[in-house]
């Protein structure tokens, strides 16, 4: 089976099957992976679905689909299997729904090639009287992942910004160069994030003229 696939090439049952035959084991696992996220320790829980995913993939696919509570999974196991079978799938969700999200991001890197991918942001604000300067402290996260932590003013923060929109335009315009097609769902994701980023912009440049007319103490 390709893992590197959109799914699963495989029927349900092959994967169910895969999931049965080492199944005790595997809610072993699950179990030691629920206390390891209990202690804080995410990003072991990261390291471990992702030797569990490229070693035993049909246990982590069909773990990660009866996690997703995908209705149609359900749906396609017991009319190749049985009820039963579906019904101990849907006790994996029960059991084991606190590690929905990572099982989502491990599937989301097997399936799709990404790594780390960022699903929130944890920021905070302070000031520095003696350089006058606000100050940016945030933390891109992967689930419950930190990735780093940066203080930056709010200046380098945009510096960033401007790296990453950068490099976006550029891939945008490899596909462009290449001949290569950016599908319908991710395209309409992008004009979404650009509407957004546009209210951003605007929001900032209010604040930033209104700073510009704000007296400044030498």
């Amino acid at each position: 089976m390709s893992g590197r696939d959109d799914a699963p090439q495989e029927m349900p049952k092959a994967l169910v099957e895969d999931f049965l035959a080492q199944e005790a084991g595997t809610r072993a696992f699950l179990d030691e992976l629920q206390k390891l996220a209990a202690e804080g320790r995410h990003a072991a829980v990261r390291d471990r679905l992702r030797e569990f995913a490229d070693h035993s993939q049909g246990a982590f696919f069909t773990v990660a689909l009866s996690l997703g509570g995908t209705a149609q999974f359900f749906a396609d196991v017991e009319a190749q299997m049985d009820v039963e079978t579906g019904e101990k799938l849907r006790d994996l969700e029960a059991t084991y729904g606190t590690l929905a999200e990572e099982f989502g991001i491990v599937r989301t890197e097997q399936t799709q090639n990404r790594l780390n991918p960022v699903t929130s942001l944890s920021a905070s604000t302070e000031y520095e009287p003696e350089e006058s300067v606000p100050l940016v402290e945030y933390q891109p996260l992967s689930g419950e992942v930190p990735l780093y932590t940066g203080r930056e003013s709010p200046e380098e923060v945009l510096q960033v910004a401007g790296f990453l929109v950068q490099s976006t335009t550029e891939a945008l315009e490899s596909a462009l160069e290449n001949e290569r097609q950016v599908n319908t769902e991710e395209l309409s994701a992008l004009i979404d994030r650009r509407e957004d980023l546009e209210s951003e912009l605007s929001r900032l440049r209010d604040r930033i003229d209104e700073l510009r007319r704000t007296p400044v103490d030498d």
